[in-house]
């Protein structure tokens, strides 16, 4: 963690394409934030291999030796007061870059430790979490559907809720492959304008999940 009071926002961004609209969002994110306040992690561009090898399965059931990659990914988590995952969404889940960098980061002895007397041993009390996804269908199906109870259930309880981080903001950008680009763009500037904002508020304030505005309903 860092040991100065400034906050630290480690933006982590999963998509092969550096002109998608993922990298768009997470660039207008970095630039919403306070210069030197933010650090865009490109998984895809920095070559990030998700695989979960057996020297990762070693490392979790013995607790440390973790493999040098998850170490650095680890030490920038531990530089920041704030995480944010922008991401599209494929078949309703995270893309596998973004899965595997999740599976081979929070590890046991990092993120959280069992003990058989008190059960599992939250540790990323220090960070908050705050989600950005990229969703091609609109809110309307999301909502039909129960596609973001599902993802918000895999993220926010099954993952920050698990290793005590904070709950952040939750921003859509629905619509994302909508023939306007001024619509687009619209829920662009709402998701950006409510995840940074979650990043300046106290913790006690940042929990929110924001609905985008967008141009058409079902």
């Amino acid at each position: 963690m860092s040991t100065d009071h400034s906050p630290r926002t480690l933006v982590v961004v999963a998509h092969p394409d550096p002109g998608s609209l993922t990298h768009h969002v997470a660039e207008r994110l970095g630039a919403a934030l306070r210069p030197g306040e933010a650090e865009i992690a490109d998984l895809h561009r920095e070559g990030f291999d998700p695989r979960f090898t057996p020297a990762d399965r070693r490392a979790y059931h013995e607790g440390g030796g973790h493999p040098p990659d998850v170490i650095r990914e680890q030490q920038r988590l531990d530089r920041a007061t704030d995480l944010v995952l922008v991401f599209p969404v494929y078949w309703w889940s995270v893309p596998a870059l973004l899965k595997g960098w999740i599976d081979r980061v929070f590890v046991n002895g990092w993120a959280f430790e069992y003990s058989a007397t008190a059960g599992v041993l939250p540790k990323l009390q220090r960070l908050t979490t705050h989600l950005l996804p990229i969703a091609g269908a609109d809110a309307g199906a999301y909502e039909r559907h129960g596609y973001e109870t599902a993802l918000l259930t895999q993220l926010t309880h099954g993952l920050v809720d698990y290793v005590g981080s904070h709950r952040g903001a939750t921003a859509f950008v629905h619509d994302s492959e909508q023939p306007s680009a001024e619509a687009t763009e619209a829920t662009v500037d709402h998701a950006v304008h409510t995840v940074a904002a979650a990043v300046r508020a106290p913790v006690s304030q940042a929990c929110s999940t924001a609905p985008a505005p967008h141009a058409r309903r079902p």
